[in-house]
């Protein structure tokens, strides 16, 4: 059985369904009560509510369940970060860390994998794809990435002093069902708006978008599917990968898709943008080569996907 941390949230619930697709039994942390979502709807997932930075309610599942895998997702980062209380919100993050690296030993669990993020590779020289052996800058200007590289260090030290096989995951920008607005990207905020027919609403981005700005996106039930994928896999041959689509999606690439499902979609946006030196794109051949992953969604078909999820009634 599966624990995933997170389970019932975005990424969560996707890598939940392919766990489920692929076989396996799953047992979901999730730090408030609610309902499965559509996306589990009718399936027999195990639901336990706990926070992760409370460690006696985390082992204690251990007690319930036999627990052979976990894929930590949940409480993986201090976002948004606490203005008045920053100390906290990190001792919250690392210690929930702590707390799911001491559950797998406890457990004798087979793989752990914690998430982390394209972030990371801010700052890294960026003349193609990049790779997880690509040298990381020691700084970072978000607490996400500051996190997660300290995240990354701290597992990897974790994995050599105990034993337990610690996999990162580098996620790319992921978008799809259940989704939210990202301060980031301005993919969900189109497809949002061609959704209802109105003006996409862009406030929640930490700056301006263009048509040309692009990034590594990946729609989430590949996300979902290539996470469930390294947990499963017999033998990996790397402590890092790259989950992303390996390629950069433009805006305006995007906008293209839009409107071969909703011709008349107003999501234009304005050119001005960097163009190709902003673009961040994951190279994903270990991920391919260890688990023989490969997308199922370009960006037409998860356009057209996304599009009639929402339409089906779906707020997210």
């Amino acid at each position: 059985m599966i624990l995933v941390t997170g389970g019932l949230g975005f990424i969560g619930s996707h890598t939940v369904r392919a766990l489920l697709d692929l076989g396996e039994d799953c047992v979901v942390v999730q730090r408030s009560t609610r309902e499965l979502p559509a996306v589990l709807a009718g399936e027999r997932v195990e639901v336990e509510q706990a926070d992760v930075a409370d460690r006696d309610a985390l082992l204690a599942i251990g007690d319930r369940h036999d627990i052979t895998g976990i894929v930590h997702l949940a409480g993986s980062h201090p976002w948004p970060p606490v203005p008045d209380a920053p100390v906290e919100s990190m001792r919250q993050a690392l210690g929930g860390l702590l707390n799911v690296v001491q559950a797998a030993q406890n457990w004798g669990v087979r793989r752990l994998g914690v998430a982390s993020t394209i972030g990371v590779y801010f700052g890294a020289e960026n003349d193609g794809p990049l790779r997880e052996d690509a040298p990381l800058s020691m700084s970072a200007s978000a607490s996400i990435p500051t996190y997660k590289k300290v995240g990354e260090l701290l597992g990897g030290f974790l994995a050599d002093t105990t034993g337990i096989d610690i996999v990162d995951y580098r996620i790319s920008g992921t978008w799809g069902p259940l989704g939210h607005p990202d301060p980031f990207f301005a993919a969900p905020a189109l497809i949002h708006a061609a959704a209802r027919g109105t003006a996409p609403d862009l406030s929640n981005l930490v700056g301006p978008a263009f048509a040309e700005d692009g990034l590594d996106l990946n729609y989430v039930k590949d996300t979902g599917r290539a996470i469930a994928l390294l947990q499963l896999a017999e033998k990996l041959n790397h402590r890092t990968y790259n989950v992303g689509s390996g390629r950069a999606t433009t805006n305006a690439q995007l906008i293209a898709a839009i409107k071969k499902t909703v011709p008349g979609a107003q999501v234009d946006l304005p050119t001005g943008g960097e163009g190709d030196a902003s673009h961040l794109v994951l190279d994903i051949s270990r991920l391919q080569e260890d688990t023989g992953y490969e997308a199922a969604y370009d960006t037409e078909r998860a356009v057209a996907d996304y599009i009639a999820w929402l339409r089906a009634g779906n707020s997210s």
